[in-house]
C-alpha cells in the first residue's frame, strides 16, 4: 500500500483545516491512499478533540473530490465481493467518525463534488459551495449502474425523506449546478468565490459550536415518514410499479437504490449503512455496472477529450452558420446554434417557410421563460441571432453551412452549387443527411476537402449526439472544425467514415428489420413489442417504425438496391421487405404521420393500439419462438452489423460505436453499447465474445445466415480476447 498522504492538516486557534490533495493524481479519488489518510485523520481528530473547536474540509484541487476509483471498481468480480464490502464499510466508518466525534464540521466545496465527493460532504454538518463556473454537485452513480455506496443513499434519505431523495437525487443521477444544488437541499450555503469559502466556514463554526447531524439528535424522524407510517405506507406499493414501468426490468441499479432507501429507513443509521453496502457490492461485481461505467464514464470521457479529433489542427470557433432548409430538422439545428451564441442565417425557398422555422425557436424560448429556465432578455437575444431568409446572398460571411433539405442527391447538389461561392472561401460545407454517401454529395462542390456529413438526430434540441461523417476527400481541417462545432453547441460527437447509412442509420435499420421480419414470420406483434421493451430499448420497434414512417426505409432500400445494381453487385432482400411493401401498397398504412401504420392513432395523433389487421393478415396462430430469442435477435442484429462497420472501415473507435449506439439510436443503455454488449455478453452458451459467437451461430441456424459472426469476431473469440 502506498504511504502517500492525501490530506493535509493545519490548526489555527482551534480550527482544523483539512485539505484533500492527492499528490499522485490530478483529482482526489477514493483510492487506497485516501482511505489510509482519512483513517489517520479521523483518529487524530478524536485524539486531539479537546484542542479543536471545529473542522473545515476542503480541497487543493480544481475539483472538490472526483469520487470512487472507477479504474479499480470496473475490474471487480464476484470473488471480490468480500474485499469490496470491507472497503466500503471502512469508508463509511471513517465518515461516521467524522460526523460524530463531537465537533462541528463544515465542507468547503471549492469545485465539482460528484458521487463520493458529495458523500464526503454529506458527512459534514454544513455544506458551503463556491458558485464557480463548471462546478457540479450530485450523486450520478445510477447512470453508471451503481448506487451511492459511501453513505449517500442513507444520508439523503434521512435529510430529505424517502420520496424526495429518490426523485430529486438518487434515481435520475442529476448533476446540479451550485445554485440548483442549494435549491435541492444538497448544499446549505453558497458563496461567490473560492476565497470566500474558509471565512464563511469559520463564521458558521463560530455560530454553531455544538452542531450535530439531524439524525443524531433526540426525537429525529425521517421527513415524510417510513413504511411504518400509515400515510406513507399507503403510497409505497406504487413506487416499484412506477420504477418498473420506467426501466422495464433491465437496469438493476434503480431497483437496488429504491430497496436500500426503503429498507434502510426502517433501521438505525449504522444498520442502514450495512444494507447500502450489500446492495452496492452486488451491483459493483455485476456486469451491468461494468458495461455502463465503460460507456458513460470511460468511453464518453475519451470522446469529449477529443480522441477522434485530428490532433494537429487548431481549435476553431464557428461565428456564423448558414442552415439551408427550415423544416423540423433545420429549425432545431438553428435553435441549438443560436443558443450557443452563434449567428444563424436560416434559409428556405420562401420567407414564410423560413419564418416558420424560426417560430420553432420562439416556441422553445417561450416554454423556457414560462418555466423560469430562461430569462426574457436571454431568450430575446437568442432569437435575435436567427435571421430567416429566402435569399442566397444573405449567406455571405458564413463560416459553416449545414444543409438540411430533402434527401435527394440532385437537390443537395443544386443547393451547394448555389451557395458555395457566397459563403466564406474556407467555410465548412456540411450536409445533415442520414443515409446518402458524403463522397457522392461532395461531387457537387468545387471544394470536396471542405465537405462533410453532419448527421443530427431529432428532436435536435434534446438528442445529445452528432454523427460526423468524413468523405473520401474530407480534410483533417474540416473534420476538426466539425468536431469543434459539436463541442460549441453541446453535442457529443462521434466520427465515422463514409458509407451508405453511415453507422447509426445502417445499424438501427437492422433492429427494425428484424422486428418486421418477425411480423412476417407470423409472430404476435404484441410479443415483438414486449421483447423490445424488455430488452431495454427506449422505443419499441414497431412503434418506432411508425414514427419514422414506413415509406422512408422503403425509399432507402430501393436507393441501396439501385446503387448495388449499378455497381454490379447483388442486393439481398431482407424478410422485412414484404411486410413494409404490404402495409404501404396493399393496406395504405405508411406510419403515424399518415394516420396509421403498425398502430392505430386517434384524432389527436396519439397512439391507441396495434392495428387489428396485423393479426388478420400476418399472425400465424400457434406459431411462437422462445421469448429470449426474440429479444436477442434484435440485439444481435445491431451488434453484428456494428462489427461489419469495423470490418469495412466505417467505424474508427469502440468508444464511438458504444456511445453512438446508445445516444443516437437507442441501443439499450444497460449493455454499455453495441461493442460492450459483445464484450460483456452473458449467456448459456458462454460469456464475452466467445459466448456471443456461439450464441450467434445458434441464431443463424434457426433464423438466417445474417446472424453468422464475421471472421474478425470469430478470431477475437478464439483468442479469448475482447473487441478493442
Amino acid at each position: 500500500m502506498s504511504d502517500t498522504n492525501t490530506i493535509r492538516w493545519s490548526n489555527e486557534d482551534g480550527i482544523v483545516v483539512l485539505t484533500m490533495d492527492d499528490p499522485d493524481q490530478g483529482a482526489n479519488t477514493m483510492n487506497a491512499a485516501y482511505l489510509r489518510s482519512m483513517r489517520e485523520t479521523v483518529d487524530r481528530l478524536v485524539a486531539e478533540k479537546d484542542t479543536i473547536k471545529g473542522v473545515i474540509l476542503t480541497s487543493a484541487k480544481k475539483t472538490f473530490f472526483a469520487g470512487g476509483d472507477l479504474k479499480d471498481l470496473i475490474q471487480a468480480r464476484p470473488e471480490d465481493a468480500e474485499r469490496l464490502t470491507t472497503r466500503c464499510n471502512e469508508l463509511k466508518a471513517q465518515l461516521r467518525t467524522l460526523e460524530t466525534f463531537g465537533r462541528p464540521v463544515v465542507a468547503a466545496i471549492n469545485g465539482t463534488a460528484l458521487g463520493g465527493g458529495l458523500e464526503i460532504a454529506l458527512a459534514c454538518h454544513h455544506r458551503i459551495a463556491a458558485d464557480v463556473k463548471g462546478s457540479l454537485i450530485g450523486l450520478p452513480e445510477v447512470t453508471l449502474g451503481l448506487l451511492p455506496g459511501g453513505g449517500g443513499t442513507t444520508r439523503t434519505v434521512r435529510m430529505m425523506g424517502i420520496q424526495a431523495a429518490l426523485m430529486t437525487v438518487l434515481l435520475q443521477g442529476q448533476r446540479y449546478k451550485v445554485q440548483e444544488a442549494k435549491a435541492a437541499g444538497l448544499v446549505d450555503e453558497v458563496v461567490a468565490t473560492v476565497e470566500a469559502l474558509v471565512p464563511a466556514a469559520k463564521a458558521w463554526l463560530a455560530a454553531n459550536p455544538s452542531a450535530k447531524q439531524p439524525w443524531d439528535q433526540p426525537g429525529y424522524k425521517i421527513p415524510g415518514g417510513t413504511p411504518m407510517t400509515p400515510s406513507f405506507a399507503a403510497n409505497l406499493p406504487a413506487f416499484p410499479a412506477n420504477l418498473r414501468k420506467q426501466v422495464k426490468g433491465t437496469m438493476p441499479a434503480p431497483r437496488a437504490i429504491m430497496a436500500a432507501a426503503v429498507e434502510g429507513s426502517q433501521v438505525d443509521i449504522d444498520s442502514a449503512f450495512l444494507i447500502e453496502t450489500r446492495y452496492f457490492t452486488e451491483l459493483a461485481v455485476g456486469q451491468v455496472a461494468k458495461n455502463m461505467t465503460k460507456a458513460f464514464f470511460f468511453d464518453l470521457a475519451a470522446i469529449n477529450a477529443g480522441a477522434s479529433r485530428p490532433k494537429d489542427q487548431p481549435k476553431t470557433a464557428i461565428k456564423k452558420v448558414a442552415i439551408i432548409g427550415a423544416g423540423m430538422m433545420g429549425a432545431g439545428i438553428a435553435y441549438v446554434c443560436a443558443k450557443a451564441g452563434i449567428e444563424v442565417v436560416l434559409k428556405d425557398v420562401n420567407l414564410e417557410a423560413a419564418d416558420k422555422g424560426k417560430a420553432y425557436s420562439q416556441k422553445l424560448v417561450d416554454k423556457g421563460i414560462s418555466k423560469g429556465k430562461v430569462g426574457k432578455d436571454k431568450g430575446d437575444a437568442l432569437l435575435a441571432r436567427i435571421t430567416p431568409t429566402a435569399k442566397y446572398e444573405d449567406l455571405a460571411g458564413c463560416d459553416m453551412v449545414i444543409e438540411a433539405v430533402f434527401e435527394s442527391v440532385e437537390l443537395k447538389h443544386k443547393v451547394f452549387a448555389e451557395l458555395q461561392h457566397i459563403v466564406n472561401k474556407e467555410a465548412v460545407l456540411g450536409s445533415n443527411t442520414s443515409t446518402l454517401p458524403i463522397t457522392k454529395l461532395a461531387e457537387g462542390v468545387e471544394r470536396p476537402a471542405d465537405f462533410i456529413g453532419l448527421h443530427f438526430f431529432s428532436p435536435v434540441d434534446k438528442m445529445p449526439l452528432l454523427e460526423i461523417i468524413a468523405g473520401q476527400k474530407t480534410s483533417d481541417a474540416t473534420l476538426a472544425k466539425a468536431f469543434d462545432l459539436a463541442a460549441q453547441i453541446g453535442k457529443t460527437p462521434i466520427v465515422v467514415n463514409d458509407s451508405r447509412g453511415f453507422f447509426t442509420s445502417r445499424v438501427i435499420g437492422t433492429f427494425l428489420n428484424e422486428a418486421m421480419a418477425m411480423v412476417g414470420e407470423g409472430l404476435a406483434p404484441a410479443s415483438i413489442e414486449q421483447a423490445g421493451a424488455q430488452a431495454g430499448y427506449p422505443a419499441t420497434p414497431l412503434s418506432l417504425m411508425d414514427e419514422l414512417t414506413l415509406t422512408l426505409p422503403r425509399k432507402i432500400r430501393k436507393e441501396a438496391e439501385a446503387a448495388a445494381k449499378a455497381a454490379g453487385k447483388d442486393f439481398p432482400q431482407h424478410a422485412s421487405s414484404g411486410v413494409i411493401d404490404a402495409l404501404v401498397e396493399t393496406y395504405d398504412r405508411k406510419g403515424r404521420s399518415t394516420g396509421g401504420g403498425f398502430y392505430d392513432y386517434g384524432a389527436d395523433g396519439k397512439r391507441t393500439s396495434l392495428w387489428k389487421g396485423l393479426a388478420e393478415h400476418f399472425v400465424k396462430k400457434g406459431h411462437s419462438i422462445p421469448f429470449e430469442d426474440m429479444k436477442e435477435r434484435m440485439l444481435f442484429a445491431e451488434a453484428l452489423e456494428t462489427v461489419k462497420c469495423f470490418d469495412e472501415g466505417v467505424l474508427r473507435t469502440v468508444a464511438d460505436a458504444n456511445i453512438g449506439s446508445i445516444m443516437g439510436i437507442g441501443f439499450p443503455p444497460w449493455t454499455g453499447g453495441v461493442i460492450q454488449y459483445i464484450n460483456g455478453y452473458e449467456g448459456p452458451a458462454g460469456n464475452g465474445p466467445r459466448g456471443f459467437v456461439m450464441r450467434a451461430r445458434q441464431l443463424a441456424e434457426k433464423y438466417g445466415k445474417h446472424f453468422s459472426p464475421s471472421a474478425s469476431l470469430v478470431a477475437i473469440a478464439e483468442k479469448g480476447a475482447l473487441w478493442e
